[in-house]
């Protein structure tokens, strides 16, 4: 009788939900500290990542729909280009209850990928520019790094000039 495999210790719906797609991915774990002011920047410095190359995924609503946008933790999201690529006139951040509640992961862990309720995603564009981003796997102190193609595609993301400074 052929043995169970055994479950991947320290799996999110965000590696499970790689798997299952087959895509070729890397998980990177670091010690997270409670009090860093940026979870980002955090990621990026733990990792020895440039801070161009590791994305910050964020929630917001956008003429009333839940919407992710993903940009570079160097910079900051703008809401009225975040708006504009997805059709819509007005937005702004989403309540974290709502954006935890609704994605399923804490607010510092929220990943684009395994999402509890699958939302509208925007990548910043330059994302392209890299052959790899590193992007939350779902829980604080753990990043996952792929393709950023492949994220698009397993997200339904558009790309779009999102983000700023």
């Amino acid at each position: 009788m052929p043995k169970k495999p055994k479950k991947q210790q320290g799996g999110t719906p965000a590696t499970v939900a790689l798997t299952a797609a087959g895509t070729p991915f890397t998980v990177h774990a670091y010690e997270h500290d409670p009090a860093s002011p940026s979870y980002g920047d955090e990621a990026a410095q733990a990792l020895g990542v440039s801070p161009d190359r590791v994305f910050k995924t964020l929630v917001a609503d956008v003429d009333g729909e839940l919407t992710v946008a993903v940009v570079p933790v160097a910079g900051q999201l703008d809401l009225k280009a975040l708006a504009t690529a997805v059709g819509g006139k007005r937005a702004t951040m989403a309540d974290p209850a709502a954006a935890e509640r609704t994605t399923g992961y804490v607010r510092g862990g929220i990943s684009p990928l395994g999402q509890r309720r699958r939302l509208r995603t925007v990548l910043d564009a330059s994302a392209s520019g890299h052959p790899t981003i590193c992007v939350s796997a779902g829980r604080r102190g753990l990043e996952v790094e792929l393709a950023p193609a492949d994220l698009a595609s397993l997200t339904g993301a558009v790309l779009a000039p999102i983000g700023r400074g």
